[in-house]
């Protein structure tokens, strides 16, 4: 094997050593005296420039084999043994292969520019002496030959003639090599120089294609589209082929665009952004075969009379565009036509639109398919105006982001929403320019359904939550005027207040009233401060105008006509009625809003989307636009100039809507169930618990801050066991969703009640947390008085010792547990306190410890519990208590715990408890809880003879 490297070792010498000598005389005798002289019109300088470029890489080929050469002869000289390494053109021929290509690229560059013809003009004279020169070259040259023709051949023919003298020696090398993997190297390195061989061929052959082109055509073309690296491949009257009616006289396909010429004026398509559809349905007169070319904005066919044309077109069609894309061409030009000559349909450009339409002017930077926007893109109008987000077949569809200039100030609205096919659909947020955001739900462009509006300035600070349609306030809704002090619930028309309207206040008034446009009518109810009641007809500053009947808290009721005349003060003309001794609970404690916001209308809004949602069949495409961002913090909503992908969070359970409905059919026993909806109520990812999410945002916007007025106490209560129902009512709308997707059957509908009574069982306890801090408030404001009262009577049952209490709440004597009474040193047992039914005491505390009605029932019956078994240790026996024993213990009970607020908690579990409770156990024992409160209220000590309530030292 030695000896057959030697040989071709030899032989390569011979050649480069013959090669080398000639690129000396070509540089020396045709370069040089080329770059003597710049030339001084436009044109020719920039033929210079390109002789220039071609020059350099002719020398990087020389010094290339210059330097390989030297190395290999030293090695001859010094060393006997060779191996293949040896052969600097087989391991080092991509180093060959990409010189030998920049070199003929750049040469076909200056071919195509008529570089050459140039050249030979602007050195006419001198070239005149180099004839004789040129002989050396050519065997074929003569005095009718060109001079640009004889320069051409020069500079091309003696390196192709050299890289086939390589192909000759590495063929016979590789004849006498054995089978291995020093042949399998030749093999290929042979192959590759056969692909440049046809790659220069090809090259060449464009070349000189694409300069007759520029030749043939006129200057006013040839200017505007000659350029030195543009290649023409195809040309319509080379392979004729027309386009749609009328459309052009000449078509021509280069390497990078597609043009078409009628008349004296011509379009061109960039490769990048041309798709083309051979599958196109669209008819054709007969016997023309048919190509659809489709663009950013236009669409046009080409038709053949013959398939093979149409075929030829075709393929090459795919081949520039695909070239176009990857951005360099095959190796060689035209690969084989068999797989992966087909461009991708999804691409990414930048293209500016130019045709009249909503993107006219704009330029879009992004995914395509098909010649449309389709995937994550940028847009941007001359205006100012930029959308980035998601498109689909054209249009904005998915998320986006969308700042529009406000025109008489240097701000920007901003609008971060989910768009459907070009316009906002679904939840989004706009951060208007004038400090206003609005965080709702559009249709059309405009907001529509639930949403919140809110003015951050501090000038005129207010937030509206509730119902939008067309753009404006309308129907149920809450607007909270942060520089009054007054909060709004009630209905909207237009942006105006119209309907029935409730008014809190800061300073805890309320009424309610009719409202027009914005104005009050007619008669309402105004709710004062002191307990005072007014209806009747009054003014917005409050004050009392017209008929009407105010009624006082100490039971006086005055009826008749009421002025106020400047400077004189509040007259009226009318009775007063003394005989009352108290104003009727139902007066003072009045609950507003109950008839005119009946709980099913409130919030219809929010029960929409979800109700779309479900009925849409859960599709992944609408879950985002209906729960609204997957986003951790607000700072990432506002890099509103970067894609914004809608982050899960950071939490571990997936909630896909595929895995929701899959989980869904899984967890239908009730202990899963219960632990199911926890988790889903949980995640704001999840949809029960995004519209929980919502519905704590309707309810804190009513009822919290200005909102908690006792007025308003039953409003709220059942409003959230409606939350409960509809939440349910959701549940059951997946569920028979996930059920009809396996192919199951849902279960029979329930009746109502059964309905009511579960979503009151399983899903109430699970959502009161989330409401108890605005709804126990309110459950405070309403039962204060009686608190009040209570909590005076606590205090002084709590100077009791605990004997002298036992006494004074009449409880059996032989019931006492004297046992627990331990005495110290110099105690006696008659002051001991706060000792005797200390377990039962320490279990009634913890009413206060939870939220859940259930939970404080179950609290309730082991304090119960620990009553009688105090009891049945005191005398030896289990005892179970009568009523009339069990009062004056729990009373006991209840004034050593001392609770506060218990009314407020009392009627809370009384009104949120499970209605399956009613009439058994927990039922008697509330009851028993609600009497010894009651009865602590109504006490009289002093009339208590027969006690001393003992002074401390």
């Amino acid at each position: 094997m030695d000896m057959c490297t030697a040989e071709a070792t030899a032989s390569l010498l011979q050649v480069e050593e013959n090669f080398s000598a000639c690129l000396a005389r070509i540089d020396a005798l045709i370069l040089k005296p080329l770059l003597q002289a710049e030339p001084s019109d436009q044109k020719g300088k920039e033929n210079f420039k390109l002789l220039l470029l071609l020059n350099d890489r002719f020398q990087a080929l020389w010094n290339l084999t210059e330097e390989n050469y030297r190395i290999l002869k030293q090695k001859c000289s010094t060393s006997e043994s060779f191996c293949i390494q040896d052969i600097y053109i087989v391991w080092k021929g991509d180093l060959f292969l990409s010189l030998y290509i920049q070199y003929f690229v750049t040469f076909a560059n200056y071919v195509v520019v008529h570089g050459f013809e140039h050249a030979t003009k602007s050195k006419s004279e001198a070239w005149k002496h180099h004839k004789t020169v040129l002989k050396q070259f050519l065997t074929d040259f003569t005095s009718e030959t060109s001079m640009s023709l004889a320069l051409y051949t020069v500079l091309h023919k003696p390196i192709r003639d050299h890289i086939e003298q390589y192909i000759l020696l590495l063929t016979k090398l590789k004849e006498v090599l054995k089978e291995g993997t020093e042949k399998d190297v030749v093999t290929t390195a042979i192959k590759e120089y056969v692909k440049l061989e046809s790659f220069i061929s090809q090259v060449l052959d464009e070349a000189c294609f694409t300069k007759s082109l520029w030749k043939s055509l006129g200057y006013k073309f040839t200017d505007m589209l000659c350029v030195p690296e543009r290649r023409l491949l195809e040309d319509s009257k080379n392979l004729p082929i027309s386009a749609s009616t009328n459309r052009s006289d000449r078509i021509l396909l280069f390497d990078d665009v597609l043009v078409l010429i009628q008349g004296n004026s011509f379009q061109s398509f960039d490769l990048k952004l041309v798709w083309l559809d051979e599958n196109c349905r669209e008819k054709s007169a007969p016997g023309m075969y048919v190509l659809r070319i489709i663009t950013p904005e236009e669409t046009f066919f080409l038709s053949a009379k013959d398939p093979q044309m149409k075929a030829v077109w075709q393929w090459k069609l795919n081949q520039a565009v695909r070239q176009a894309l990857n951005g360099k061409r095959d190796f060689p030009l035209w690969g084989k036509t068999g797989e992966g000559t087909e461009p991708p349909s999804c691409r990414f450009f930048t293209y500016v639109f130019r045709l009249e339409g909503k993107f006219k002017s704009a330029s879009y930077e992004g995914e395509w398919r098909w010649g449309k926007p389709h995937g994550k893109g940028t847009l941007k109008w001359r205006d100012g105006r930029n959308h980035v987000g998601d498109f689909k077949e054209g249009l904005e569809h998915g998320f986006g982001i969308c700042l529009v200039p406000r025109r008489s100030e240097d701000r920007y609205d901003c609008y971060k929403c989910h768009w459907y096919e070009g316009k906002m659909r679904g939840y989004g947020i706009c951060e208007y320019g004038n400090d206003m955001v609005y965080k709702g739900y559009f249709k059309d462009n405009v907001r529509q359904g639930f949403g919140i509006l809110e003015n951050l300035s501090a000038e005129h600070p207010f937030k509206y939550t509730g119902q939008w349609e067309n753009d404006k306030k309308n129907g149920y809704g809450v607007w909270e005027d942060k520089d009054r002090g007054e909060r709004y619930i009630g209905t909207w028309l237009d942006d105006h207040k119209h309907g029935q309207g409730i008014v809190v206040t800061q300073s805890g008034v309320c009424y309610q009233r009719t409202f027009h446009a914005d104005k009050m009518v007619g008669s309402g109810i105004l709710l004062l401060e002191d307990d005072s009641v007014y209806e009747g007809n009054f003014t917005e500053d409050l004050t009392f105008v017209g008929k009407g009947k105010l009624s006082f808290a100490n039971g006086f009721i005055l009826e008749g006509t009421f002025t106020n005349k400047s400077g004189q003060g509040l007259q009226t003309h009318g009775i007063l009625n003394t005989s009352n001794e108290q104003l009727d609970d139902r007066i003072t404690k009045a609950q507003l809003g109950l008839e005119e916001f009946p709980v099913e209308k409130r919030w219809k809004g929010i029960y929409d989307q979800f109700l779309e949602f479900i009925h849409s069949g859960c599709k992944e495409e609408t879950e985002e636009s209906f729960t609204g961002f997957h986003i951790q913090t607000s700072k990432e909503l506002r890099k509103s100039q970067e894609y914004l992908f809608c982050q899960r969070g950071t939490e571990d359970v997936s909630w896909k809507i595929e895995d929701i409905l899959e989980e869904l059919v899984q967890h239908q026993g009730l202990e899963s169930l219960q632990s199911y909806l926890e988790k889903a109520l949980k995640s704001s990812l999840h949809p029960l618990g995004k519209l929980l999410k919502a519905l704590m945002i309707a309810f804190q916007a009513t009822y919290s801050g200005i909102g908690a007025n006792r007025h308003l106490l039953t409003m709220a209560q059942e409003e959230v066991k409606y939350y409960a129902k509809k939440i349910w009512e959701f549940y059951q709308g997946l569920l028979h969703l996930a059920l009809e997707q396996k192919g199951q059957l849902p279960a029979k509908c329930v009746d109502g009640d059964t309905s009511d009574q579960k979503a009151c069982s399983v899903v109430l306890p699970l959502i009161l947390p989330c409401f108890y801090p605005e709804l126990f408030m309110l459950y405070m404001l309403y039962h204060e008085r009686e608190d009040d009262l209570y909590c005076q009577g606590i205090v002084d049952l709590s100077l009791f010792p605990d004997i002298k209490l036992l006494e004074f709440l009449d409880v059996q004597k032989h019931l006492w547990p004297l046992k627990d009474l331990t005495l110290t040193t110099n105690q006696r047992r008659s002051l001991i306190k706060d000792k005797c039914f200390l377990s039962a005491t320490e279990c009634l505390q913890k009413l206060i410890t939870t939220v859940d009605p259930r939970e404080k029932l179950v609290i309730l019956q082991k304090t119960y519990e620990e009553i009688e078994s105090t009891v049945s240790r005191v005398v030896e026996k289990d005892y179970k208590l009568p009523m009339d024993d069990l009062l004056p213990l729990l009373m006991y009970v209840v004034s050593r715990a001392k609770i506060q607020h218990l009314g407020a908690e009392i009627h809370l579990i009384r009104d949120l408890m499970d209605p399956t409770n009613e009439g058994g156990l927990y039922d008697f024992l509330l009851t028993a809880l609600e009497s010894c409160y009651e009865h602590i209220q109504r006490m009289r000590l002093h009339q208590r003879e027969n006690c001393q309530v003992p002074h401390s030292s």
